[in-house]
């Protein structure tokens, strides 16, 4: 019995797409909740993706100087909001350990602590892994972010636990997402915006003073998408209609957060008011 539902659930090629239809029509018949259908494909997808196809490139990592002063690590940790930060020395290539925010806290409380000795191993994976093989190593290391090294060595990116987890069951809530109705507009610690994808152009516009044009779509997201030719990944930046537009999160097609400032060619990207 085993062993059949392992060759039912691992069909070749031709029938995934037929195994996915059939969880479709179960959802249809109240058999499986949607969630769960959603959760099932998500696993059946995971299988045949890589490190590689869900990393976050190299130039757009979030890296920690080592010899940077520690205002200026603290400005950056307090500003991207990540809790793990791979941390290089020399040139961003080299890479010798990963640093926990919470860690970086010990030093304003001992300052004769060397950054050094707050670093961990980082962890390395190819880009060919397997995001269901390195799951498992996810919960068997319990280390929560690895490395992405290309087929030379060299670093391709990163990639997190939640990162895997999210092909999975979809999109991981953070502090910042909205709740009953709430603003999808935070102010970050060094001034800035962090504005969620789906925020209502008319809200962008209100907020920030300019005049986006909002006929053709409803969510910033969608506008800046456009504005682009394609969806930004994370750390790609767009300066539009006064505003500079920086992709902090990017998830199923569509940008969750973007971190937005006034746009230094303010003056060049100005949009008419079409609404």
């Amino acid at each position: 019995m085993f062993e059949r539902v392992v060759e039912f659930l691992s069909p070749g090629l031709d029938s995934k797409d037929e195994l996915i239809e059939s969880l479709a029509q179960a959802e249809q018949r109240e058999l499986i909740e949607p969630q769960s259908r959603v959760m099932l494909e998500g696993v059946l997808r995971m299988a045949d993706m890589t490190a590689g196809d869900v990393m976050v490139a190299a130039k757009r990592m979030d890296l920690l100087d080592i010899d940077a002063p520690y205002d200026e690590l603290l400005g950056l940790v307090i500003d991207t909001g990540h809790s793990r930060f791979p941390v290089y020395e020399g040139s961003r290539e080299n890479i010798i350990g990963i640093l926990l925010a919470k860690d970086l806290l010990k030093l304003q409380r001992a300052p004769e602590l060397n950054l050094r000795t707050l670093l961990r191993t980082p962890v390395l994976v190819p880009e060919s892994k397997r995001l269901n093989e390195l799951l498992g190593d996810f919960r068997s290391n319990r280390n929560h972010l690895a490395i992405v090294i290309d087929e030379f060595g060299k670093t391709a990116g990163l990639i997190t636990i939640e990162d895997v987890l999210e092909e999975i069951v979809g999109e991981i809530e953070d502090e910042f997402d909205d709740k009953d109705g709430e603003s999808g507009i935070f102010t970050l610690a060094d001034g800035s915006q962090r504005v969620a994808g789906d925020t209502a152009i008319e809200a962008v516009n209100t907020a920030f003073g300019v005049h986006l044009p909002i006929d053709d779509f409803d969510t910033i997201g969608g506008l800046v998408a456009h504005e682009l030719g394609h969806v930004p990944r994370r750390g790609e930046e767009l300066e539009f209609g006064g505003l500079c537009f920086q992709a902090l999160l990017s998830r199923g097609g569509s940008v969750r957060w973007f971190k937005v400032t006034p746009s230094l060619r303010e003056t060049q990207h100005d949009v008419p008011d079409r609404g």
